[in-house]
């Protein structure tokens, strides 16, 4: 090989993990109330605003399947590259988001993370003061589905990358 000569070649990924359970096909009356729930719970909330709460739980709960489809999503919705990517570590880059974003952030992490006590009444507090009732009870209501699709996702080995958005719209 000369020096003007390159060589490219591609790189050799990691093999796709297969999915344990397509549990929407042995359980479908089950999956067509998730379904109806999830439709339910997105009304009146802003699209932007309930991916980046779906996006944290996803990350929280490591349900890549979810990441996937709501970064996706997200993008499609006209959520910032920058913003989801700062969403991980959403404490230190508070600059990036509204009080109001903040405080369902806040909230999807206590609602998320059960295992750390009850959700604290100052993060409750904080959402309560940036959301009309019928608005937190649907942003609540959401934090909870996605919470279930997470499980759902993770348990059953739900594949990554194939999603394109709007796909389960």
């Amino acid at each position: 090989m000369t020096n003007t000569e390159t060589t490219t070649t591609t790189p050799s990924y990691a093999t796709e993990l297969p999915v344990r359970l397509e549990w929407a096909e042995h359980a479908p009356e089950v999956y067509k109330a998730m379904i109806r729930l999830d439709a339910a719970a997105r009304k009146g909330l802003d699209p932007k605003l309930r991916e980046l709460v779906q996006i944290r739980a996803s990350q929280i709960n490591h349900c890549a399947f979810c990441l996937d489809m709501h970064t996706k999503d997200a993008l499609a919705a006209g959520e910032s590259v920058e913003r989801i990517i700062q969403l991980s570590a959403w404490e230190e880059s508070r600059h990036f988001y509204t009080e109001k974003e903040l405080a369902a952030i806040e909230l999807t992490e206590a609602v998320t993370v059960l295992t750390d006590g009850f959700v604290p009444d100052e993060v409750y507090e904080r959402a309560a003061k940036h959301f009309e009732e019928a608005e937190l009870a649907q942003l609540i209501a959401a934090i909870t589905v996605i919470n279930a699709w997470n499980r759902f996702g993770v348990t059953c080995r739900k594949t990554p990358g194939h999603y394109t958005p709007g796909q389960h719209a």
